[in-house]
């Protein structure tokens, strides 16, 4: 298999020499409780939908993993959830939102920051404003030094903690699953996304983790802001004045389908991970599984600070193409 010059072989699968572009996000972490896993998984999932991309949906957010009894404020089970937004101000609004018509309304739950208090430099409201549901029936306790807020509601009492911190975050990691056929970029990317679910601290938040309209930044129509990543899309090339599939390396006719991953995390070094075990997963696909080549999203350092080079996340280590 020809590769392009500079890029590497793992496993057979062609690395680029490329790297994902990331840019600045706020994040903050919230606890959902409930009388049973189910419950907890209901609002979470509930919380987290319409959650994929800041380009329409305000925010982007995922269910970080399930908690266990002695993981939660009030010993019961749980699900933590990231949430992350462009600025504090519209992530405060998404929060808001989302916790009022997901979490409240979701029988016998509660809802925990996830964050420690004092980290970062901002706070979001939990039960700071959904207090007034309780349409001054609601009280407030203090305890070691917390506020909680106690509203009632037909199946007892909603249980919310004062305000949840908000950190710097960043969005955006990215890894381009280049395969022979569909078969082939849904085993790698599920293969990927089950290895990142593995780590903390980071959501994949498109349906399954996966994406199959990447985007480019602007488009021929005024009003888009982003549209189709045409660069990858195999039924346009020698269509496109740019083809990635055609330039990477392979015969265009090699790759019939190409999947993302998008990855947000609290930190550079979280994001970086992630993208280093789903890359691991995937390579460990191979050829075999219809794996070619794994690429990566960038705009030329143009969009953000935060650059992962696919290489360098792989220690430089790989086959001579």
């Amino acid at each position: 298999m020809a590769a392009a010059a500079g890029s590497v072989q793992r496993n057979g699968v062609v690395i680029d020499d490329t790297f994902a572009e990331a840019f600045p996000m706020k994040a903050t972490r919230i606890l959902v409780t409930a009388h049973t896993m189910e419950w907890a998984r209901h609002a979470g999932v509930s919380a987290t939908g319409f959650a994929t991309s800041v380009i329409a949906c305000g925010c982007e957010a995922g269910i970080e993993r399930e908690l266990g009894l002695h993981e939660t404020p009030d010993g019961r089970p749980g699900v933590s959830v990231l949430i992350f937004s462009m600025s504090g101000k519209e992530l405060g609004k998404q929060l808001e939102r989302r916790v009022g018509q997901c979490v409240l309304t979701c029988p016998t739950t509660a809802v925990f920051a996830g964050l420690p208090k004092g980290m970062g430099s901002d706070v979001a409201a939990l039960g700071k404003n959904l207090r007034f549901f309780g349409d001054g029936w609601q009280i407030s306790k203090v305890i070691d030094g917390v506020r909680y807020w106690r509203v009632p509601v037909m199946d007892g009492e909603f249980v919310a903690e004062e305000d949840t911190p908000v950190v710097k975050a960043v969005g955006g990691g990215n890894l381009l699953l280049l395969a022979r056929d569909t078969d082939g970029a849904l085993a790698a990317a599920e293969a990927a996304v089950a290895a990142m679910k593995r780590l903390r601290n980071v959501v994949m938040p498109f349906p399954g983790g996966v994406v199959r309209s990447g985007s480019k930044v602007g488009s021929r129509y005024a009003n888009l802001s982003a549209s189709t990543n045409d660069a990858f899309c195999p039924s346009l090339v020698g269509l496109v004045p740019r083809s990635e599939l055609a330039s990477g390396g392979e015969s265009a006719q090699d790759i019939g389908c190409v999947m993302e991953i998008v990855i947000d995390g609290l930190t550079e070094g979280d994001v970086a991970a992630a993208m280093r075990v789903g890359m691991e997963a995937a390579i460990g696909i191979g050829p075999a599984g219809g794996l070619l080549r794994i690429s990566a999203g960038n705009y030329g350092g143009k969009l953000g600070p935060f650059h992962f080079h696919l290489h360098k996340l792989l220690g430089n280590a790989g086959e001579a193409p």
